[in-house]
């Protein structure tokens, strides 16, 4: 959520930043209503000084034989006052809150205005394969190899399910068992959380309550707060670890990395090239975040991207880092690297980590914040996050990228320890 005295200060500013979304705004009926909401508020007060001093002698004058029926009068109109000006605050509030609620984060300065198209590639590492044979793509490959069953997965949970078999599902647990191994390295903590969510998680992560029908919903009959969903990334989760606390300036930064399996609906963004495992509703992943001092959150990004580079770096696959434009960014996140990975058949990358700074967004709508150790004044933290990785875009890169001209494919080093030590897959009889 973004900071109502800084769009109070500033709203052109605000607005021109937002701009850099391609989001147009209006600020004319929030400044309306914050004015509003303020003035109620200051007279609000007065009227409750007042009463509370003249409540404070009546029992003075009774006691000097004074008629106070006049005075309890007057106290009983203010009280009316107070309450009308109670239930007219809580309406401008309500206002003012929906209208922040749906606002974008606003860009970083270094971030590029406009769309994907003007998204930046930073670097790349390693070479595309070339091969001197005709290649085959991941979906012939994983069934050829037994890793994969789409047949039965669609049959039992419908279009966008897999079943990991075999091989499979031994590959697939190494990616997890290498990921954890390296950030627990890092001195990170370890967090298994609930999969089923309130929703003010989906509000605190700033998913809600724009995107609320792009999630798994668990039918309880309740609505808003009380509706239930199923997490789309354990970034939802961690983010609401330390909602509503205040945490002390010297214990931060703190760093924290969760497995899930991730819900999503994608409805709609299917296109015919991303078949097989590239989007599906249900896929794997370890997620990584930090709770920052503002001032730290910049070096805490760097961090998190050479993490995440450096875990596909291990797996010895091709890629790039490409620093997202404006718009490409997600809705609650001011600044975002992608680590997207080279998938031979579809001739283009994906990507297996979004790494993205909140700034202090996702604090704001959480109420999170971090005390000063000198000054003793409370301020907001930063949030980061970055997928560290997801796995269901890796096994497609690694069979694609790795495949020989026999129908094998060669096993990343790293992993061969959680596969019996084994270095190369086989097609199945």
């Amino acid at each position: 959520m973004l900071d109502i005295q800084r769009i109070r200060n500033n709203p052109e500013e605000v607005r021109l930043a937002l701009q850099k979304r391609l989001y147009e705004v209006d600020f004319t009926e929030l400044l309306s209503w914050d004015q509003q909401r303020r003035s109620i508020i200051s007279q609000s007060e007065e009227l409750k000084a007042k009463k509370n001093k003249v409540s404070a002698q009546i029992p003075v004058l009774i006691k000097q034989g004074t008629d106070v029926n006049p005075l309890k009068a007057e106290m009983k109109e203010i009280s009316d006052r107070i309450k009308v000006m109670d239930d007219e605050l809580k309406t401008v509030e309500a206002k003012i809150n929906d209208f922040l609620a749906v606002l974008p984060n606003i860009p970083a300065d270094d971030v590029i205005a406009g769309g994907k198209e003007n998204n930046k590639v930073i670097r790349t590492f390693g070479e595309k394969p070339e091969f001197n044979f005709e290649p085959k793509n991941h979906v012939d490959l994983v069934t050829s190899l037994g890793l994969i069953d789409y047949e039965r997965g669609a049959k039992i949970g419908g279009n966008g399910f897999w079943v990991y078999t075999g091989d499979g599902a031994l590959l697939e647990w190494a990616l997890l068992n290498y990921f954890i191994e390296e950030h627990l390295k890092d001195g990170y903590q370890f967090m298994l959380p609930p999969h089923i969510l309130t929703y003010q998680c989906g509000y605190t992560a700033g998913q809600f309550p724009k995107f609320a029908d792009d999630v798994f919903k668990i039918e309880t009959g309740e609505v808003n707060d009380r509706m239930q969903f199923i997490l789309p990334t354990a970034e939802t989760v961690l983010i609401n670890y330390h909602r509503d606390e205040i945490l002390n300036e010297e214990d931060l930064p703190k760093k924290y990395f969760a497995y899930t399996p991730c819900y999503r609906k994608e409805a709609g963004s299917y296109r015919a090239e991303e078949r097989g495992m590239i989007r599906g509703h249900q896929f794997n992943k370890v997620e990584m975040f930090q709770y920052t001092l503002p001032e730290d959150s910049e070096a805490a990004l760097d961090e998190l991207v050479n993490k995440a580079e450096r875990l596909v770096q291990g797996l010895g696959l091709h890629h790039r880092v490409s620093k997202l434009a404006a718009q490409d960014c997600s809705d609650s996140m001011g600044k975002t690297y992608d680590i997207e990975i080279w998938i031979p058949s579809m001739n283009d990358y994906k990507e297996v980590s979004s790494c993205s700074n909140a700034y202090d967004y996702q604090a704001r709508r959480g109420n999170i914040r971090f005390r000063r150790k000198e000054s003793k004044k409370t301020e907001m933290v930063h949030t980061l996050n970055a997928s560290g990785l997801a796995t269901s875009r890796l096994l497609p890169a690694i069979v694609e990228q790795y495949q020989q001209e026999d129908g094998s494919v060669i096993i990343p080093e790293v992993l061969r320890k959680w596969v019996g030590g084994r270095d190369r897959l086989y097609p199945k009889k």
